[in-house]
């Protein structure tokens, strides 16, 4: 899997140029960083960066990564994972890097492979993550909908358990925002005074 050498294995060979004092101290910053996340348990590792994928798979189901869906999979992934800032930031960035590079192919490879060494709590927390970071602009497209019931089903989460979640964000799906604009504006027209019969 393609993603797992980012967190393991031997580091690419360094630039034989030399950097800018900004990008020197950029560099020695990823390097400290990248050394913190090696000292993680390996296991919890490989945990982490299958859990930052399936979120970042989540979030580029409309091709589009937003701010604001970053900053919720940075703070997701520092709760879970007991990281500070610094290291959920770079999970995250290799974890969108990966997504847009390799998602058509490492999807459901990789949501496979989580799926077999998550415990059922993590699979339900993952897929409820998902929908917070789908939801963080405050709306769930019909994209975004059925990437988060695919990667539902890949974790093979009990539909009633979907549901619950599903329930809870109920008002951003836009599918329901249009269903319920609809009903409105067709409640306002039968509300509306009629003019009074002309005598003919």
């Amino acid at each position: 899997m393609a993603f797992s050498r980012f967190f393991g294995g031997s580091q690419p060979h360094s630039n034989p140029s030399q950097p800018s004092g900004a990008e020197q101290a950029e560099t020695d910053t990823i390097r400290r960083i990248v050394r913190a996340l090696e000292e993680v348990d390996p296991a919890r590792r490989h945990f982490l960066a299958g859990f930052a994928y399936i979120l970042a798979r989540a979030a580029h189901a409309d091709l589009t990564v937003t701010e604001d869906e970053a900053r919720v999979m940075e703070h997701v992934v520092s709760q879970i994972g007991g990281l500070p800032e610094s290291q959920a930031v770079l999970v995250v960035e290799i974890a969108r890097n990966q997504e847009e590079l390799y998602g058509a192919t490492e999807d459901y490879l990789v949501t496979r492979e989580f799926k077999q060494a998550a415990t059922d709590e993590e699979r339900r927390s993952t897929v409820a993550a998902c929908f917070a970071v789908a939801a963080s602009d405050h709306e769930i497209t019909a994209e975004e909908y059925t990437e988060l019931t695919e990667i539902a089903d890949e974790l093979d989460l009990p539909r009633n358990e979907l549901n619950e979640i599903r329930n809870e964000y109920r008002d951003q799906i836009v599918a329901v925002q249009q269903m319920r604009r609809q009903l409105s504006e067709a409640s306002s027209g039968l509300d509306a005074p009629q003019p009074p019969d002309r005598a003919a």
